[in-house]
């Protein structure tokens, strides 16, 4: 009987890098706008949705546009702020849900 018999090898849990819950909360208080908190998170793609929408559609209606996506990264910190670390950690770090 070989020692490699009846031995299962575990696989490690993927990398997943820790993110503060506050400053993700801040940069979307603070540059919500840009999206520089979805940045933050990993979601690239969203945040340069939210860039393009904040810049071209500023472009287009004046600086509303701007102002709408810093109104939704504002609540988007608020949101950070009172869920729990945990709570953050599980839904917007492991499950990586980008919006709202």
């Amino acid at each position: 009987m070989s020692t490699e018999e009846g031995k299962t090898t575990a696989h490690p849990a993927p990398f997943v890098p820790k993110r503060s819950r506050v400053t993700a909360a801040l940069l979307a208080i603070f540059f919500g706008g840009l999206g520089m908190h979805k940045f933050y998170l990993g979601y690239i793609q969203t945040g340069f949705i939210v860039l393009a929408v904040s810049v071209v559609g500023s472009l287009v209606s004046f600086g509303t546009a701007f102002i709408v996506m810093a109104v939704v990264g504002v609540i988007e910190g608020a949101l950070y702020l009172t869920c729990s670390p945990a709570e953050f950690e599980d839904t917007y770090v492991r499950a990586r849900r980008e919006w709202l």
